[in-house]
């Protein structure tokens, strides 16, 4: 049996989920692959049924139709047309709806439009409201009326160039995004990027991306987060317009190409073992993981001090590392090198083969890996 299919894909990787909805979804995929998960909300969706802005633009709407309808999220549209049943314009704004052009800014959106009985006329296949405005413009909308559903953050630019273009803008604020009202897990995922402990994070939304950033900013925690996401911990978007905030500070991302969960959870399937360069040790397989070895096809959880000794070990398999370099990396370990002995005891003991680590008297430790298979310096 294949050694993924053993143990999985993700199994000692763990995983930052920063989902606000569909987050046990999300989760469950990336534990049955083997991945531990840590979740973290960065940030919350607060309805606006009862707000006087979005009655205003209702009344706006079923008052004087619209020409075209902008749809970008399946829960806002469904919230939308919920909120309007409970004030009693459910019949009218359907119909007005109905007369209209209504454009989905993707599948999930799609869906939701046809759940209410509706047909969409276009899609953009990017997902992209940059596409949608394209779209839009290219279509003259000079003295047309167009109703657009926002998606909780705002849109800069997009309303004024419809606007611009002689169009009649009536915004829908159906929800907005904000910071979780419990902001404990968000501050540990925080940490856990800045420290390196996390493998990768997941993001499917901008908003959530945004947060997670700005909640590393206020914390003075800003450089380490960003060093760490551009060199080390898996930036993984949905799509796109999810990974433009990280983009935009310089943060390579990888995304799938059809911006859905399932794939999403494919392509860091793919990108995390692919990392982690199998090394021939003492005549078996090593492979470094995040909190785990597979040593010959096993999975062998190792403890956090031993995984700090692993990595530095492994970074240059076949040096001898100095007992001041290892406690250097141990975490809280002070100035005592014995924390550096206890720590490889135990490191040993969690690989199950003690030879795999060489003990150089006097000088430190080195992964015994044969002098030919050593990776020439740079």
């Amino acid at each position: 049996m294949d050694d993924q299919q053993q143990h999985g894909p993700l199994a000692g990787f763990t995983v930052g989920v920063t989902a606000a909805r569909r987050a046990d979804e999300l989760g469950a995929l990336l534990q049955r692959r083997g991945a531990a998960v840590l979740h973290a909300p960065a940030l919350r969706i607060v309805p606006l049924a009862d707000d006087a802005e979005l009655l205003t633009a209702t009344r706006e709407l079923v008052e004087r139709a619209p020409d075209t309808v902008v749809a970008t999220t399946a829960i806002g549209f469904r919230g939308w047309l919920e909120a309007a049943d409970g004030w009693g314009y459910g019949e009218r704004l359907h119909e007005r709806l109905a007369g209209a052009r209504v454009l989905a800014r993707g599948p999930k959106v799609k869906g939701a439009v046809r759940a209410a009985g509706l047909t969409e006329q276009w899609s953009p296949a990017s997902d992209s409201m940059a596409e949608v405005l394209d779209r839009l413009l290219a279509q003259d909308p000079a003295d047309r009326r167009i109703a657009l559903q926002l998606h909780g953050e705002p849109l800069p630019g997009f309303v004024e160039a419809l606007r611009a273009a002689g169009a009649d803008v009536v915004v829908v604020p159906v929800y907005r995004w904000e910071p979780p009202a419990d902001l404990h897990p968000l501050d540990r995922l925080v940490d856990a990027v800045a420290a390196r402990t996390l493998d990768a994070v997941t993001f499917t939304s901008a908003p959530a991306a945004a947060s997670l950033l700005t909640r590393a900013e206020g914390r003075g925690l800003r450089d380490e987060v960003l060093a760490a996401l551009r060199d080390g911990v898996l930036a993984a978007c949905v799509g796109p317009v999810t990974a433009g905030p990280l983009e935009a500070r310089g943060i390579p991302v990888v995304r799938p190409e059809r911006f859905r969960l399932g794939p999403l959870v494919q392509a860091v399937c793919r990108e995390l073992p692919a990392r982690c360069r199998p090394l021939p040790v003492a005549g078996r397989q090593v492979e470094v993981r995040g909190h785990a070895a597979v040593v010959d096809g096993e999975l062998r959880p190792v403890p956090p001090a031993g995984m700090a000794l692993l990595r530095v070990l492994a970074r240059r398999p076949g040096w001898v590392v100095s007992r001041a370099d290892l406690l250097r990396a141990l975490p809280g370990a002070g100035r005592d090198e014995h924390a550096v002995e206890t720590a490889m005891a135990r490191l040993r003991a969690a690989l199950g083969a003690p030879e795999l680590i060489q003990t150089v008297v006097k000088r430190g430790y080195r992964l015994a890996v044969a002098p030919a298979d050593v990776p020439a310096a740079r």
